[in-house]
């Protein structure tokens, strides 16, 4: 067998990252015959492709957001399991992101790709943590590839907010959360820290969390926000907690709570500027993405002597690869939301 280089096999278009020799796209940015999704988030996960290939989980979100018809042909498979598409051999393993997220594996000819989607690194009971695979080339996101970019322990951020709970008990916490792994983490990370009370919920994240609940997610109790009447607020979220969307918050949703102490979960909360622009009150560096540090422990761990790298702060990460003794390049993918994250 003739060995074949990734990067004659793969290669970059206007609808995203193309495998040739299988005939599909991984996370492409429009519609196509055959989609390999890593993970449910919008930037990643469109509807109207023809079939769709992901991880069951990613599927039910997949359902859950854009409807029961958003792809003809739903295609799930297990961690673990091979697929042969045409001519290359997939298979998903975790990446430690959000419930279902998956990297793409990829065999071809004698060489092997690893595609990483989005992934994180810290411990997370809400979805199945990541999991190295040694590899040729090693195609990875780099949204906090900057040295400022350095995630404390998430557990120490709950108790910042624990403490502003006890400290301001006459008010409401309203927590800016992404729908999707964010809100459903920080709830999970609350209950670890022995918060028991209801959590109250926008509109907005119910579905999600009753979907996580479905998969063996122990959320605990969550209620939705009580409606007032307008132009009222309402007491009985006086020393709550409650969960929004960060659009919710920016968004006249938030006078209906009695004088909200506005926290943000996010890893740009790291840059003071970010929360001031938000009017955050407490900014809480919580982040689903790898931080400057754990990108390159994942390039050492996966051993892959080529790093390709999709988006984010590429140049950084590149400049710090090649000097580390990888052959880093960018890839320069577009279309990826950095917002919320």
């Amino acid at each position: 067998m003739i060995r074949r280089k990734p990067e004659e096999w793969i290669r970059v278009t206007k609808q995203g990252l193309f495998v040739d020799p299988g005939n599909f796209f991984i996370d492409p940015n429009t519609a196509t015959d055959i989609a390999v999704i890593t993970h449910g988030h919008a930037d990643h996960a469109r509807s109207g492709h023809k079939k769709v290939i992901s991880t069951h989980e990613t599927l039910a979100i997949m359902k859950v957001r854009f409807g029961e018809n958003h792809s003809p042909l739903p295609y799930g498979i297990a961690y673990g399991e091979k697929l042969k598409i045409i001519d290359v051999v997939i298979w998903l393993v975790p990446a430690g992101h959000v419930l279902g997220s998956a990297q793409i594996v990829l065999e071809y000819k004698g060489s092997r790709v690893v595609v990483s989607g989005d992934y994180k690194r810290q411990k997370d009971t809400t979805c199945l943590s990541f999991a190295p695979v040694n590899c040729d080339v090693f195609i990875t996101e780099a949204t906090f590839g900057l040295p400022v970019f350095k995630h404390p322990e998430a557990q120490e951020e709950i108790t910042k907010l624990l403490r502003s709970i006890d400290l301001f008990s006459d008010r409401c916490h309203v927590v800016g959360a992404y729908a999707l792994g964010k809100a459903q983490r920080i709830i999970a990370l609350l209950r670890q820290k022995g918060y028991e009370r209801p959590i109250y919920i926008h509109g907005a994240l119910k579905n999600l969390c009753d979907l996580y609940a479905q998969n063996g997610v122990d959320l605990g109790e969550l209620l939705p926000v009580p409606i007032s009447k307008k132009n009222q607020k309402n007491p009985n979220l006086e020393g709550q907690i409650v969960l929004a969307p960060p659009s919710a918050i920016a968004d006249r949703w938030i006078r209906r709570l009695p004088d909200p102490v506005v926290v943000m979960a996010s890893g740009w909360m790291r840059i003071k500027q970010r929360a001031r622009q938000r009017n955050v009150d407490l900014p809480l560096v919580i982040s689903d993405h790898a931080d400057w540090n754990e990108l390159f422990q994942t390039f050492h761990e996966v051993g892959a002597p080529e790093i390709w790298v999709t988006h984010g702060r590429e140049e950084a990460v590149i400049h710090q690869a090649n000097l580390q003794g990888f052959k880093a390049r960018a890839l320069s993918l577009i279309g990826y939301d950095e917002d919320n994250v």
